[in-house]
C-alpha cells in the first residue's frame, strides 16, 4: 500500500538538496550520553553497540545507521534525543568498522549484510525476552532491514519496523550520484570510505587492488574494487543485483513502514517501488519533497523542526506502546 505523507517542507528549505544538506550537514547536534558495549563475534570480529538507557518497561529501538554513519550521525543523534524525551531505550548497532575503531577482518559491511543484525536481535531477545522491540533503518540501514525481514518466512516478534530513504535499487543510486549536484554527496562518501579502508589495510591482508581503490571516483568503482570482491560477489553488478532491496519487499511478512521522498537526490524516482511490489504488510509513506533523510519542517521563522523525530516515535508509540497496554 502506498499512502501520501503528512510531511510539509519548510518554505525556506525548498528542493531536495537544501533539505538533505540542512539535516545532514548544517545541523548542530550531539548525541545524548551513551553506553558502549562490544559484542565479540564467532568469526573473530566484533561490533560495537551504543546504548541509550531509559525506562525498563519502555520499548527498545534498534537503530541501523546509513553508509559510513554512526551514533554521532546527525539523524541518529536527533532520533536518540527524541527517544530520550519519551524515556525510551535505544541501541545503535554500528556496522563493522563504523564505531571509530577498525574491525579486525578484511570484510566490513554491505547493503544486504544481515548476519550481525540477526546476532544483535537474538542477543536482545535472549537478555530481555519480554521487551517490545522496534527496528529503524536509515538509508543503507533500511536496505539491510528490508533484506533481514525478507530472510524470515514468518513474522518476527517486532512491534514496529521502519525504513527511511532506502536506496531501493543500488545501481540506480550509484548512477544518480554520478550526476549534477548529487556528485557532492558521492565525493564526500568516497573520500571517507577510501581513506578508512586503506588505513585499516595497512596491517590486514587486502584481497583487493589498493592502487585501483585509490583511484576510485564513484560508488561503482569503489564497490567493484572493494565491496564486491571482499564480500564474496563476482563484481559490482552481481553485488547490486543481489543486494538491492526492491526485489525483497514482496517477501516481507513483518509489518514495515517505508518513509521516502520522491525528490531524494540519492536516486531517481523510478527506483521507488510500485504498490504491487509491496507485500500486504508493507506501507510506503511517500512525500513529494524531503530529500535524503532530510524532512525538515518549519516551526516558525527560520526555525527548523525535524519531522522524522516526531513521525518515527509516533509510529513506534502506536504500534509498540498501544500493543503493550492492550496485551
Amino acid at each position: 500500500m502506498i499512502v501520501r505523507s503528512r510531511f510539509r517542507p519548510a518554505w525556506w528549505l525548498p528542493g531536495a538538496h537544501l533539505q538533505t544538506l540542512w539535516a545532514g550537514q548544517l545541523r548542530r547536534i550531539q548525541p545524548p550520553p551513551l553506553r558502549r558495549e562490544r559484542i565479540e563475534l564467532q568469526d573473530g570480529d566484533f561490533i560495537d553497540l551504543d546504548w541509550l538507557d531509559g525506562t525498563a518497561s519502555s520499548p527498545l529501538v534498534l537503530l541501523l545507521h546509513g553508509l559510513e554513519g554512526s551514533s554521532r550521525s546527525r539523524y541518529a543523534a536527533g532520533l536518540l534525543h527524541a527517544f530520550r524525551k519519551r524515556g525510551w531505550r535505544a541501541v545503535v548497532m554500528h556496522f563493522r568498522g563504523c564505531s571509530g575503531e577498525p574491525n579486525r577482518l578484511p570484510r566490513r559491511y554491505h547493503a544486504c549484510d544481515t548476519t550481525d543484525v540477526e546476532t544483535v536481535f537474538q542477543k536482545i531477545r535472549l537478555d530481555e525476552p519480554d521487551v517490545p522491540i522496534a527496528v529503524v533503518g536509515i538509508s543503507l540501514g533500511g536496505s539491510v532491514l528490508i533484506k533481514w525481514l525478507s530472510d524470515h518466512e514468518k513474522p518476527l516478534p517486532l512491534c514496529a519496523a521502519i525504513a527511511v530513504s532506502t536506496p531501493y535499487e543500488l545501481h540506480k543510486c550509484a548512477e544518480r550520484l554520478r550526476h549534477g549536484f548529487s556528485r557532492i554527496y558521492q565525493r564526500s562518501l568516497i573520500r571517507r570510505m577510501v581513506s578508512t579502508v586503506l588505513a585499516k589495510h595497512r596491517d590486514i591482508p587486502a584481497g583487493f587492488d589498493r592502487d585501483r581503490l585509490r583511484r576510485a571516483r564513484d560508488l561503482f568503482e569503489f564497490d567493484d574494487t572493494y565491496t564486491a570482491p571482499v564480500h564474496g560477489f563476482t563484481d559490482v553488478e552481481n553485488y547490486y543485483a543481489h543486494c538491492s532491496a526492491r526485489q525483497y519487499l514482496r517477501r516481507v511478512t513483518t509489518p514495515l513502514l517505508l518513509i521516502h521522498a520522491r525528490n531524494d537526490p540519492f536516486m531517481y524516482p523510478d527506483a521507488i517501488p510500485d504498490a504491487d511490489e509491496l507485500s500486504d504488510v508493507v506501507t510506503l509513506e511517500l512525500s513529494d519533497s524531503g530529500g535524503h533523510v532530510g524532512f525538515v519542517e518549519s516551526a516558525g521563522l527560520l526555525r527548523p523542526r525535524y519531522w522524522l523525530e516526531s513521525r518515527i516515535p509516533e509510529e513506534i508509540e502506536q504500534c509498540c506502546v498501544a500493543n503493550t497496554q492492550t496485551g
